[in-house]
């Protein structure tokens, strides 16, 4: 389904060591941290990453846990693509809502390596390589 490497980032310095090899990534936020650290924040720091590394920030995902609301506000905002649990009440809404203006929602975190886990920058340039591919276990933290 993804045609890029999925990277969990927490901030800045996530995004700098994820970007940093110049391959184009899917940058993925951690589990609800639209409710945590909010749809500004994250849309800010993926400004960020696209006007320090443009042309390497691939797609981007805010995952929504299980708020739709954070889920709807994302939308508003502009965001293209969110992850929103597929348990959730509201789904079919926010679902209406995403396919209206273009933007992704997706039931499934795919993939990803957790740049917040131990040895997780150590072990990136071996999933940007091929873990994301082959579904990597000791890689796959996200």
């Amino acid at each position: 389904m993804f045609s890029h490497p999925a990277v969990i980032v927490h901030g800045l310095d996530d995004v700098r060591a994820a970007l940093a090899p110049g391959q184009r990534l899917l940058l993925l936020s951690a589990h609800g941290a639209a409710l945590y650290a909010g749809v500004g924040w994250w849309m800010a720091l993926m400004r960020a990453a696209r006007a320090e590394f443009p042309g390497v920030a691939g797609a981007d995902i805010l995952d929504c846990a299980d708020a739709p609301g954070r889920a709807m506000e994302a939308l508003r905002a502009g965001q293209t693509a969110i992850r929103l649990d597929r348990a959730c009440p509201a789904w079919p809404r926010v679902a209406a809502v995403a396919r209206d203006l273009g933007a992704d929602l997706l039931a499934e975190r795919p993939p990803a390596l957790d740049l917040a886990a131990h040895g997780a920058v150590r072990r990136l340039p071996v999933w940007l390589e091929t873990g994301w591919r082959a579904g990597d276990k000791a890689a796959k933290l996200g």
